[in-house]
C-alpha cells in the first residue's frame, strides 16, 4: 500500500470535560477530563489507524503538554516523527453541558514556530519517498507564513509526494494555486470564497467544484454539506453521498474522520464514489461519540455497508 504521512503545523492536547450547566461567574462543577491528542493532521494519522490503516504523524512538541500528546498518540499506535520546539504544545477545551445538550469549543492559538523548528519540519517532509501521500491539515501558527506553506508543498510535490490539503481561506487558496493538489475538502462556505461567487443553484456548487477541477488546481474535489453529506468530483465523475439519520452527539472530529478515510482509500487506489462514501461513513460515525473521540473502526463499516446497499 502507498505510505502515508500527515504535517500538522499547530498541534494540541485537546481535555474534554462535561459539567450540568454552564453560567457566568460561578464555579461550573467539571467531570474528570479526558484527554486525546489534537491537531488537524494528528487526528487524520489517528482516524487512519483506528480503522486499520497506518499513517505517520509529523509535528512540533513542547513542554509538558507536548510530551503528554505524544504519550497518547504512542498508547494509540500512531506512529510519530516529532520535532522539539521552544514552546509548550497548546491545550485545547471542549465542554458538554448536560442539560442543554450545547457544545463549547475553547481553541487556543498554535504555539509559534521558529525558524529552525520549521527547517526541521520541511526536513522530515523532504524525506518522504516518493509516491507517498502527504496529508496537511490544520490551522498555520505565528511564525509559519503563507509563503513558507507554499514552498513546503512544492517541495514535497517535487520530491514526487503526493499532497492531500485540508486548510481553508488564504491557506487552501494558496495550496491550490500551486496547483496539481490529490484532494481537497471544502465546505460549501469554502467553495464559495474560492470561486469568488454566491453558490445558490443545486448544480453551482458541482459547477465550481468541477471548475477547480479542469483548471488543473486539485485531482479530486469533495464539497461537504452537512447533513446532505458530501458531494465528490475528479475529471470524469461526480457523485453525492448522503448519511443516514443518526443522533448526532458531537460533531468534533467529524471533518478529520472524512479525510483520513478518504485517504486511506486513496491510498488503496478506491475509486471517487467508494472513497467518498467511505468518508462519509466515518465523519457520520465521530458524530455518535461525545466529547473530541474520532471515528471507530465498527461503527465506519456498519455505516458504509449501510450506503453501500442503499446507494
Amino acid at each position: 500500500m502507498v505510505k502515508i504521512y500527515t504535517l500538522t503545523f499547530a498541534p494540541s492536547l485537546d481535555s474534554a470535560t462535561q459539567t450540568p450547566q454552564i453560567y457566568p461567574e460561578g464555579k461550573l462543577r467539571c467531570s474528570s477530563p479526558v484527554f486525546e491528542p489534537g491537531g488537524g493532521g494528528i487526528n487524520v494519522a489517528r482516524a487512519i489507524t483506528f480503522l486499520g490503516g497506518k499513517a505517520t504523524a509529523i509535528f512540533p512538541i513542547g513542554g509538558a503538554t507536548g510530551e503528554h500528546l505524544a504519550a497518547l498518540l504512542t498508547e494509540e499506535h500512531v506512529p510519530v516523527e516529532c520535532v522539539e520546539a521552544r514552546e509548550w504544545t497548546r491545550q485545547n477545551l471542549h465542554v458538554h453541558v448536560n442539560t442543554s445538550g450545547e457544545q463549547y469549543r475553547f481553541v487556543m492559538p498554535g504555539a509559534t514556530l521558529h525558524e529552525d523548528e520549521i527547517r526541521k519540519l520541511e526536513e522530515k517532509v523532504t524525506q518522504i519517498e516518493a509516491g507517498s501521500l502527504l496529508v496537511i491539515s490544520g490551522s498555520l501558527p505565528p511564525g509559519v507564513s503563507l509563503e513558507r506553506f507554499v514552498a513546503l508543498i512544492k517541495s514535497a510535490q517535487q520530491h514526487g509526494v503526493r499532497c492531500v490539503v485540508d486548510s481553508s481561506g488564504d491557506a487552501l487558496a494558496a495550496a491550490l494555486d500551486i496547483g496539481n493538489i490529490e484532494l481537497v475538502k471544502p465546505n460549501q462556505k469554502e467553495l464559495s470564497a474560492l470561486v469568488q461567487r454566491d453558490l445558490i443553484q443545486p448544480n453551482d456548487v458541482r459547477k465550481a467544484a468541477e471548475e477547480i477541477i479542469h483548471s488543473g488546481k486539485a485531482a479530486r474535489v469533495v464539497v461537504s454539506l452537512g447533513a446532505q453529506g458530501a458531494l465528490a468530483v475528479d475529471a470524469k465523475n461526480c457523485v453525492q453521498v448522503v448519511p443516514p439519520p443518526i443522533k448526532s452527539q458531537s460533531t468534533v472530529g467529524a471533518g478529520d474522520s472524512m479525510v483520513g478515510a478518504m485517504v486511506l482509500k486513496l491510498a488503496e487506489n478506491a475509486g471517487l464514489e467508494e472513497m467518498v462514501r467511505y468518508g462519509v461513513a466515518a465523519g457520520s460515525a465521530a458524530t455518535i461519540n461525545q466529547g473530541t473521540r474520532l471515528c471507530s473502526h465498527e461503527n465506519t463499516q456498519q455505516i458504509f455497508d449501510y450506503l453501500s446497499q442503499n446507494k
